[in-house]
């Protein structure tokens, strides 16, 4: 069956170089006004003006979809998350609000740890349940791709049970997930006083566990003196990559560690955060495909006021993405809407910048642009349908959620009830 959607007040197809966009043309929408997107099964076979699309049909019999005053984009594509965990951590925000740090609640045996103590003590049954829910809230916003990372269980049993979550996850619900190994996520109390040990279980035996079984895509690292050094990630990494995993870094967001660069040398696909970044580290990532994925989400609930220097970072021709950083600690929000109105108000992005970032630029950050990220005859029918009249309503009107309709692979996977 076919499935008409015309007409659409505005269309944003992104269609154009499959390349990551950079420059000037991070700002470039391919907008078609009065637009329509004829989709076949699970991919677009059409797009162009309503009266071309329509013509062209020839009286063939359509199933319509009307997306008169609303905006239809590719859906978004996020692209760094973490979202397999028992529970919220909202006892920590608390405390922060009273003035107690991110470090220092690390330091008393919070944060990610924290997260690793409730992961050990849950069963796989009741995580799959508990990150279930999450996965329909990322459809009813919009989002139909998302990366998830393990993490939060930090010995070869528990990352395992994170990743195999992720695998079912993405067989029961029509989100696509794209898996990440995040083993080297914080050093576990058990090896605090010999962290080298650690390194050696990850490189050693839990990165060829996981890459021999296919539960991964990427190997990510968190880079950060005080855990992972520039030399642990390089050995992480190098280890990963012989065992066919892409690279992604957690780089310069609490310190200037030198892991934006790392990421450069090693061909990572994308470096994540970049806080801290300085000329020099833009500098390198000029004129590479290196992807910078900037995570406002994370810095704006922390009450943190440096954020990533996205101006700095276009302007000078890397290609930008967004993403949530989705995580129960630094960053509980799954809205790439909002993300979008952070990255427009506190890093002075525009409107089309942040949402090329969030849908073309986050695919390239996933490896995923040949099927997802844009809206072209050929590519996956994954779009949403904003309840707005111009794209730029999107982050204009912050903390709501305009997704009327989401559709993934040519199937209805969320309608807002009337």
């Amino acid at each position: 069956m076919r499935l008409l959607i015309s007409p659409c007040t505005q269309l944003l197809t992104l269609c154009g170089s499959p390349l990551p966009r950079r420059g000037p043309r991070q700002a470039d929408l391919s907008i078609i006004q009065q637009g329509a997107v004829l989709i076949e099964g699970e991919v677009i076979q059409g797009i162009g003006s309503a009266e071309e699309v329509e013509r062209d049909l020839k009286g063939l019999p359509v199933e319509r979809i009307s997306a008169e005053g609303c905006v239809v984009m590719p859906g978004f594509v996020d692209s760094h998350t973490h979202p397999v965990f028992v529970q919220p951590r909202d006892d920590e925000y608390e405390l922060r609000i009273k003035g107690t740090t991110y470090q220092q609640i690390a330091e008393r045996g919070g944060g990610i740890l924290s997260s690793v103590r409730a992961m050990r003590n849950c069963s796989k049954e009741k995580l799959l349940q508990a990150t279930l829910r999450r996965m329909s809230q990322f459809l009813e916003h919009g989002t139909t791709t998302v990366e998830a990372k393990s993490g939060y269980g930090l010995d070869l049993e528990n990352e395992v049970k994170m990743l195999e979550v992720i695998r079912e996850l993405a067989q029961i619900t029509p989100l696509e997930l794209v898996p990440t190994f995040l083993g080297a996520h914080e050093i576990p109390v058990e090896f605090r006083s010999h962290p080298e040990d650690y390194v050696d279980l990850v490189k050693n035996q839990m990165i060829p566990f996981i890459a021999e079984r296919k539960l991964a895509r990427f190997c990510d690292c968190f880079v950060e003196p005080h855990l992972f050094s520039l030399s642990d990630a390089e050995q992480i990494c190098s280890a990963a990559q012989r065992h066919g995993l892409g690279i992604k870094l957690h780089a310069d967001q609490l310190s200037r560690s030198g892991a934006t660069q790392l990421g450069v040398r090693l061909g990572a696909v994308s470096v994540d955060h970049l806080e801290q970044i300085s000329q020099e580290d833009i500098k390198a990532l000029q004129q590479t495909n290196v992807v910078a994925t900037l995570l406002p989400g994370s810095v704006f609930h922390l009450g943190l006021d440096r954020y990533a220097p996205a101006r700095a970072l276009i302007d000078a021709g890397v290609p930008v993405a967004l993403a949530t950083d989705f995580n129960p600690g630094s960053s509980p929000t799954l809205s790439m809407q909002m993300i979008l109105s952070l990255a427009c108000t506190q890093m002075r992005m525009t409107p089309s910048e942040a949402i090329v970032a969030a849908t073309m630029n986050a695919a390239h950050a996933l490896l995923r642009s040949g099927s997802v990220g844009s809206l072209e005859p050929g590519k996956q029918a994954d779009l949403s349908i904003m309840q707005v009249e111009d794209y730029r309503q999107i982050p204009y009107f912050f903390g709501m959620n305009h997704c009327k309709m989401t559709i993934k692979k040519g199937q209805i996977v969320y309608q807002r009830p009337n």
